[in-house]
């Protein structure tokens, strides 16, 4: 399950000491000691990535020696300046994201105290696997990327979108994102997402694909036992992938020639099954529809119940009513 963390303090050395826990490379200046000091971390970690917001309310500067993840840094307002090893030196803006990389040295001399960021936070390791499943191949190494990131238009601005949808949906006790079901196939929209919108060598190889090269029917077999098997798991098309061992692409291309639906409506039309059956036999008197739904992974109830009339022919509370 995700994990909610927040923090705020008007202490330097308190703020120190909180950022040292979670990034122990990371060191903390306050650039003007006659300006009021209010640190704000909010991060929210889910099993392959975290997202967090931070802002300080006085000019800082940041020095972080490799910081052992990527991160993605957002500004919402205001701006930063940063440098990274020799290679970079960048302005951070709300249309210009940084992309800091895992292992060089990152320092941000000038954040300024108007500046609030949204950060994306994820482990080379699992960067690295989730590109070897969108190509259905190992890699050599974690993926090395552009410094920066247009996220004024296009793709960046897009997923951008996503990542201040995930983080709003997760500062509600009881949003859906915190259902495991919700959970791991938004990360995984996320992550692949972000190779998809960063510049990066594999970049090309995952637009194009290689298209004609269909799965063997055995191999889609096999997923479609496992989604039989584990409906009520939170599946995803990258695990799916890796059961069929072929890239997402080729899975899906094949799922569709040898089945005529793609994976994932598979998958919601089994669980929709399950749904159906529960409804069927339950008490109305003790039983909610929207329960059911969301143990089956329906959290947009009004989509869910179009989609169950559309394949059963009546509403999901008819279904439960009907032993009434």
């Amino acid at each position: 399950m995700p994990e909610k963390i927040s923090f705020r303090t008007t202490d330097v050395d308190e703020a120190r000491m909180e950022l040292s826990a979670r990034y122990p490379t990371i060191s903390l200046h306050v650039a003007r000691q006659n300006e009021t000091f209010e640190a704000r971390f909010d991060e929210t970690r889910f099993s392959s990535l975290t997202i967090g917001h931070f802002s300080y309310g006085t000019e800082v500067r940041l020095q972080c020696a490799e910081p052992g993840s990527y991160h993605v840094s957002v500004p919402l307002s205001g701006s930063f300046e940063w440098h990274q090893s020799r290679r970079v030196s960048a302005l951070a803006t709300p249309r210009e994201a940084a992309v800091f990389d895992a292992s060089a040295d990152t320092r941000i001399d000038r954040w300024r105290g108007d500046c609030r960021a949204l950060a994306v936070i994820v482990e080379p390791n699992v960067l690295r696997s989730t590109l070897e499943a969108m190509l259905g191949r190992p890699v050599a190494a974690a993926p090395s990327f552009a410094p920066r990131l247009d996220i004024s238009r296009g793709p960046g601005l897009s997923w951008v979108g996503l990542v201040r949808w995930l983080a709003e949906q997760s500062s509600r006790a009881d949003a859906a994102v915190w259902h495991p079901m919700m959970a791991a196939p938004l990360q995984e929209a996320l992550l692949s997402g972000l190779l998809l919108t960063l510049e990066h060598p594999h970049r090309e190889e995952l637009e194009g694909g290689r298209r004609g090269e269909q799965v063997p029917a055995g191999a889609v077999k096999r997923v479609i036992e496992a989604i039989h098997a584990r409906p009520q798991e939170p599946l995803t098309l990258m695990e799916l992938a890796s059961i069929a061992r072929v890239s997402v692409r080729r899975m899906q291309e094949s799922f569709r020639l040898h089945v005529g639906v793609s994976p994932m409506a598979y998958l919601r039309n089994v669980r929709l099954s399950h749904v159906h059956e529960e409804l069927l036999n339950a008490d109305p008197d003790e039983l909610q529809v929207k329960d059911v739904a969301l143990r089956w992974g329906f959290n947009h109830f009004g989509r869910f119940s179009g989609q169950y009339r559309t394949r059963f022919g009546v509403t999901p509370s008819q279904t439960l009513n009907s032993r009434r």
